[in-house]
């Protein structure tokens, strides 16, 4: 998708960072013409989130296309020497080996329980910064990891806003253990019924093999044709079904969003 930039003061240093304007584009009389794509918004949105990132600081390091953006800006900072003793802690064994090949000192949440700042896309963001979360499959430790921070910045374009969670039609996950997951994934449908839930196993592949997260376990991709009413009651529900590990919700965890648009740049505090 590509988009229209037009002037907007906010979004230049971030783009200019992201070798997406050169300064001399950056003037009021600059034709409001600029095209970016979709992937150039992420870019836009993850190194603006970077202008939050402090030497010495412990940070929590998302996973997916607009994560990645940020953690290979951090990479490239330490490396300029313009950021310093920082530790990261990834959300997933792809992020993991990213950071490791850009240089970035890591560790875990049992060395390192208090995070000062997590940096995390998401896939969907309602008008309470309420988020559905792990469309890639590490819901999990992207939970654990961005629970445990004092600041949690998420980065979207704005195609990822909606009227409500589930409000996009894509899928909220639910990552179940294997045992009996039909079972479990019956009873995530019957929860949502009134929502006309759909339940679906994530596969891949032109087999159509279960998907596996890191953490060994199978995911439940819940699909809504209406708002699932109370959020945090329909948090508790699904936690309380023996065989569900974690859901894709992240309730009242986002401290500041950053979003991508046609309009430049919207930062957006809990």
């Amino acid at each position: 998708m590509a988009i229209p930039y037009p002037h907007f003061i906010a979004t230049e240093k971030a783009a200019m960072d992201a070798g997406l304007l050169l300064p001399s584009s950056s003037s009021s009389s600059r034709s409001p013409s600029v095209i970016f794509t979709q992937d150039d918004l992420k870019k836009i949105a993850a190194y603006k989130a970077v202008e939050y990132v402090e030497s010495g600081m412990v940070l929590g390091l998302g996973t997916g296309s607009t994560a990645k953006h940020a953690v290979d800006r951090i990479g490239e900072l330490l490396r300029q020497g313009k950021l310093k003793d920082i530790v990261g802690i990834p959300t997933s064994k792809i992020t993991h080996e990213q950071a490791l090949s850009l240089g970035i000192p890591l560790s875990d949440l049992d060395s390192h329980p208090v995070v000062d700042l997590a940096i995390d896309g998401a896939d969907e963001v309602d008008p309470f910064l309420n988020l559905v979360k792990g469309r890639g499959g590490s819901l999990l430790r992207e939970k654990m990891v961005e629970s445990a921070c004092k600041k949690f910045i998420v980065i979207v374009d704005e195609s990822k806003l909606v009227n409500y969670v589930g409000g996009s039609g894509l899928a909220m996950p639910v990552e179940v253990i294997r045992f009996c997951w039909k079972f479990t994934a019956e009873r995530l449908r019957k929860l949502f019924e009134e929502a006309g839930c759909v339940a679906k196993l994530r596969t891949f592949g032109e087999n159509e093999e279960p998907y596996v997260t890191d953490n060994g376990n199978f995911i439940v991709d819940l699909y809504f044709e209406r708002s699932i009413g109370d959020l945090k009651a329909a948090s508790e529900a699904i936690l309380q079904l023996a065989g569900v590990v974690e859901h894709g919700m992240f309730l009242d965890m986002a401290t500041t969003v950053i979003v991508a648009g046609e309009l430049g740049l919207t930062v957006k505090n809990k």
